[in-house]
């Protein structure tokens, strides 16, 4: 089966963007956290957080345009910090229920009961159910002229994570962790780990790296 540029534009508009969404595969499904000016918090799904750089440790995420209101956006743009939170798989309804039209005034927290926590005067909340989280400050915001998307940078402030998930080399065992990967606009799969390899060399075929 082939696809081409026309009849990608021929799709109804919802066929396409689920299309499009989950034919390139698995992404962090993660929960980000806000405050308005005004203390109200806000809570949004994503799946569209990826890394930008280790130094200084950097995140990039997607927002759709903001001619619709963005409260997420418009919170971050106006504060300057947010939260970037992994979904646990019992979570999983919840955590898609943020991406439903809420008020600006209304809590997402609450609406889909869960809870938020703030960690070390940080200035915007984090969710108490998640086991890996990060709290970043905005650096720099690109209004992408192609599609009018935001994309938001920000630099990594504070992280919080099970011990156990952190290993003697900086690698975070994500799987071990059982965060949730979206395949696409509605669907949620667990993260399988699969194995670890060495560092690529010309020559020289890379090896497993044993796992604790």
């Amino acid at each position: 089966m082939i696809i081409n540029r026309d009849d990608i534009e021929q799709m109804a508009q919802r066929y396409r963007g689920l299309f499009i969404n989950s034919v390139l595969g698995a992404k962090p499904a993660l929960l980000v956290g806000t405050n308005s000016i005004n203390g109200d918090s806000n809570l949004a799904v994503m799946s569209s957080a990826f890394h930008l750089g280790a130094n200084p440790p950097l995140v990039g995420l997607i927002i759709r345009p903001s001619e619709s209101p963005r409260h997420t956006l418009n919170n971050i743009l106006a504060t300057g910090y947010y939260t970037i939170n992994h979904v646990p798989p019992q979570y999983i309804e919840a955590a898609h229920q943020t991406s439903a039209r809420y008020p600006e005034d209304q809590c997402e927290f609450k609406a889909v009961g869960l809870s938020k926590k703030y960690l070390r005067d940080f200035a915007a909340p984090f969710v108490e159910q998640s086991t890996i989280a990060l709290g970043l400050k905005l650096r720099e915001d690109h209004k992408l002229t192609i599609n009018n998307t935001h994309m938001i940078i920000g630099e990594i402030q504070l992280i919080e994570l099970p011990a156990k998930v952190l290993g003697d080399d900086g690698f975070v065992d994500i799987a071990a962790n059982d965060s949730i990967a979206a395949t696409g606009l509605d669907s949620y799969a667990r993260i399988q780990a699969l194995r670890r390899l060495s560092y690529a060399k010309i020559g020289q075929w890379p090896k497993t790296i044993d796992v604790p």
